[in-house]
């Protein structure tokens, strides 16, 4: 990975002679009227448009400077800016603006309310916020008149003195693999932080940043969609479709996850899933020498792989975890410790060591979270599974009966496979609670699925948690949604605390 001084940033300059003429391939590739036809073939160019520019300019951004998205991520932009002498700074956000005190000789424009990109005619350069979709209509305007663009994740992987950067990315587990690689470093005496979607935001971590640091970054498509250069180790999980309502097609999702490994270097590692075939697909596109692959015993791979899971255990390099020695609970987890390891090995740490610090690993939050037993009961937290494949991973591994708390806000998910799923694969499910916006669409694909055990629907968590206590000595409950939270709770935290309440106060 380049690694390139602190960003000289020039108040009057003009976009490069590579810049402007990359944006001519835009106008080339976008002479429809209609720039939404144009989106998917230009984030082709995007990528071959950063490459040129940031090549040419070394990294320097050019002012005035605009940030696109004034949430947490476009405040530490701003402290970034001013921190490295950006005096020219413009302010873009559809939501009402509120700045931090503003030093004395930076100049500052807000644009907020609907025409908020407006404030792109006074930009040369744009850091995008990562929510902010970059190939809108005005940005691409905005590109193709010599405008250019860049990102958090960007700026930070091109000028960050970290001795190494984890990257991790996929649509389940980031947040877990990711901590679990700061536990193991940790553990191991290595100096590491997090950021990214994990943690800080990403140029947080520039302040008083040390040589002998990892920085380790869960990075989602939204960051990685326009990046042009990758982090040392990339770890790919597993890897289906998310942000459908965001992005313009799974293609475009995919592709982007690709940007995670798509410009590493010849002495990087990747780390994947051999038995996802989107996964390895992505880590074919990298160009790192060293692969380490995470293999199935009874998937198509057969056990094929670095790391091998059978069962509950893991194997590396001769070496076994069972998960009966860990604190974590549920099968699916070993993947996310197979890649964890695999990545700390790539950053020279042992695999017996990796795997005796992973035992001393706790789950995070709201992820299949045990919350102790009560009356002879045993009681889950996975407030965080919003998607229906986190909850069919959630429930693979229950060997105890158990009852089901699912249903959330409507987000227009396709429920059939996992009520296929539970009702055919999950002999230890006898009971289903289902609450929310999807309560009724979830339990007429249960019903189709040919549900055969007890499944109502209540209006609140409280009803809902009172009956799946019912299960009785012997069994367990788990919250597991599926789905988002929003109309009953804030989020999913708050959600996952409400559940926490109710088991204490049993």
């Amino acid at each position: 990975m380049k690694k390139s001084a602190t960003a000289v940033f020039a108040q009057t300059q003009t976009p490069s002679k590579n810049a402007r003429f990359s944006n001519e391939r835009f106008k080339r590739l976008s002479n429809k009227k209609d720039y939404s036809t144009s989106i998917p073939c230009a984030v082709q160019t995007q990528r071959k448009l950063n490459v040129k520019i940031e090549k040419n300019m070394d990294s320097n951004l050019i002012a005035p400077v605009g940030i696109l998205g004034f949430g947490v991520e476009g405040q530490s932009t701003f402290d970034y800016l001013v921190r490295n002498g950006v005096k020219d700074i413009v302010v873009m956000d559809k939501n009402p603006v509120k700045l931090p005190e503003v030093p004395a000789g930076v100049n500052v424009k807000v644009c907020s309310g609907e025409n908020y990109l407006d404030g792109l005619k006074d930009c040369v350069t744009v850091v995008r916020s990562a929510g902010v979709y970059p190939m809108s209509p005005a940005l691409f305007k905005f590109q193709m008149n010599g405008g250019m663009m860049t990102s958090q994740i960007q700026l930070f992987l091109e000028q960050t003195k970290s001795k190494k950067v984890v990257g991790v990315t996929g649509t389940l587990g980031k947040g877990s693999t990711v901590s679990m690689i700061s536990h193991i470093l940790t553990k191991c005496g290595v100096n590491n932080e997090i950021g990214g979607n994990f943690g800080v935001p990403a140029l947080d971590l520039l302040k008083d940043e040390t040589a002998d640091r990892v920085s380790i970054l869960e990075l989602s498509s939204f960051q990685l969609m326009t990046l042009s250069v990758s982090p040392d180790v990339a770890v790919v999980l597993r890897v289906s479709t998310e942000h459908l309502d965001w992005h313009q097609s799974v293609e475009e999702y995919r592709d982007a996850k690709a940007n995670l490994v798509r410009w590493q270097k010849r002495d990087g590692a990747c780390v994947y899933l051999k038995d996802a075939a989107p996964t390895a697909k992505i880590a074919s596109e990298s160009p790192a020498k060293t692969k380490y692959a995470v293999s199935l015993v009874d998937g198509p791979s057969a056990g094929d792989g670095d790391a091998v899971i059978e069962g509950a255990t893991l194997t590396i390099d001769g070496e076994k975890l069972f998960l009966s020695d860990c604190k974590v609970r549920g099968i699916y987890q070993l993947e996310n410790m197979a890649a964890a390891t695999l990545a700390c090995k790539a950053l020279g740490i042992k695999v017996a060591d990796a795997f005796e610090a992973l035992k001393s690993y706790e789950t995070l939050p709201f992820r299949m979270e045990f919350k102790g037993e009560k009356n002879g009961i045993e009681f889950y937290n996975d407030s965080y599974a919003t998607r229906p494949d986190a909850t069919i991973a959630a429930t693979a591994s229950m060997k105890r009966p158990f009852a089901l708390i699912l249903g959330g806000s409507e987000k227009n998910a396709d429920f059939t496979e996992l009520s296929q799923i539970l009702v055919n694969e999950r002999p230890n499910l006898k009971r289903i609670a289902l609450i929310g916006a999807t309560a009724e669409r979830m339990l007429e694909s249960l019903q189709q699925a040919g549900l055969k055990v007890t499944a109502n629907i209540f209006p609140t968590l409280e009803e809902a948690f009172a009956d799946s206590l019912a299960i009785g000595e012997g069994g367990t409950v788990i919250m597991s949604p599926a789905c988002a939270s929003f109309g009953l709770f804030k989020n999913y935290k708050v959600r996952g605390q409400v559940f926490d309440k109710l088991v204490a106060d049993l």
